[in-house]
């Protein structure tokens, strides 16, 4: 099969993560959706995305292919009806286009030429951006059973305890010194040259990426999951970092998702429950409002690019665009849209230049360039997001 993720409708529920990534480059469990599609096919996966994306994430057709939404994870169900498509079927749920196949990529009118295909088993699925904290426990489940079959894991230092006979596997090169490592509650995956300082406390499931660090004293709870060159202490429960981002310092985070090249202000907070207990509400990016989450637990959405400074609180429900700046006192409002400067006390426009320029020292200390393919890419995102911010 030949492989293209496309992004459905579900991306503008899935902003501000989806303005940098295609659908499919979420993180959710261990990989990434592309890397689940992947690892469970071995095919060639590439991407049908915005097109300011597309030079980054490049769409690979051939002859025939396999078009699945990207934000659909592959679980033996679903993957064993996709691959049994023929050239000009569809899959659908009710009115919801799961895969099809055909020559090219097909506009909406094109649609209505497939054979519908029905499909009733269970969907795993990331439809908004609470899914990708709230489902990551039954992800990470599915991710640590596809990396460690067959496999057997690294020994680990006599310093550590290890809590219960739940699942746990070591890549080689992982340092883990003087660590409490509780699998009762569920899988606990530590990623190739990693170091988790002593005196840390994990509590499945849990997943480390690769080259991530957990620095001294700090205290997981799961399902959580550190992408890769992460670094990370505090407190933190059922949360997702995509990769690339820190959260050094003392601190709560919980029931949240950070991007890529984020980073988290030391004793910064995150209040995940109002204290009315309702039902929390996250800004819409298609409505332009508030909207339900059907949650009582929701912290922080921060996108790609962002920091906070020392001390800053967040409210419950917060959502933060990408490349934005938040410093001062007092709760900055509950979203800040991208290219946003200041906090409380008001903001102003972020300019790209400006931005670009912590960029390219932050990357550049990852031994990675930032080019022209990022700046087009966030260039796009300044343009796109222009409607939302007003300075003061």
């Amino acid at each position: 099969m030949n492989i293209i993720l496309f992004d459905g409708v579900e991306r503008q529920a899935l902003l501000p993560f989806t303005y940098t990534r295609p659908v499919a480059e979420i993180r959710i469990g261990i990989m990434t959706i592309t890397e689940k599609w992947q690892h469970t096919t071995g095919c060639s996966v590439s991407h049908a995305t915005a097109d300011y994306l597309s030079v980054k994430y490049p769409i690979n057709q051939e002859e025939s292919n396999h078009f699945v939404n990207g934000c659909l994870i592959p679980t033996e169900a679903l993957l064993s009806t996709v691959k049994r498509l023929e050239n000009g079927q569809g899959l659908w749920m009710g009115d919801r286009l799961l895969a099809y196949v055909a020559q090219e990529l097909l506009d909406e009118t094109q649609l209505d030429s497939l054979e519908r295909i029905a499909y009733t088993e269970p969907l795993l699925s990331v439809d908004h951006t609470w899914d990708i904290f709230a489902k990551n426990g039954e992800a990470l489940a599915l991710d640590f059973e596809l990396l460690t079959h067959g496999r057997t894991s690294a020994k680990i230092s006599d310093t550590n305890t290890v809590i219960g006979d739940g699942p746990l596997f070591v890549e080689e090169g992982a340092d883990i010194e003087c660590t409490v490592l509780n699998t009762k509650t569920g899988p606990i995956y530590i990623g190739k040259d990693t170091l988790i300082m002593e005196g840390s406390f994990i509590r499945g499931p849990f997943a480390l990426g690769e080259g991530s660090i957990i620095k001294m004293g700090a205290k997981i709870y799961g399902p959580t999951t550190f992408g890769p060159n992460s670094k990370v202490s505090g407190e933190v429960n059922n949360a997702v970092i995509f990769g690339n981002s820190s959260k050094g310092h003392e601190g709560y985070l919980g029931n949240s998702v950070l991007g890529e090249w984020c980073n988290i202000g030391a004793d910064s907070n995150t209040s995940n429950l109002k204290n009315n207990y309702a039902e929390v509400k996250l800004w819409d990016y298609g409505s332009g409002r508030f909207t339900k989450t059907g949650l009582q637990f929701c912290g922080l959405m921060m996108g790609d690019h962002s920091k906070c400074g020392i001390n800053t609180m967040f409210n419950t429900g917060t959502v933060i665009g990408v490349n934005t700046n938040i410093f001062g006192t007092g709760f900055p409002r509950n979203f800040v849209p991208s290219f946003s400067w200041g906090g409380a006390a008001g903001f102003t426009t972020y300019l790209p230049k400006k931005a670009f320029e912590v960029a390219e020292v932050v990357l550049n200390r990852r031994g990675l360039a930032f080019d022209q393919v990022e700046a087009d890419i966030l260039n796009a995102v300044f343009e796109l997001t222009k409607i939302y911010r007003k300075d003061g």
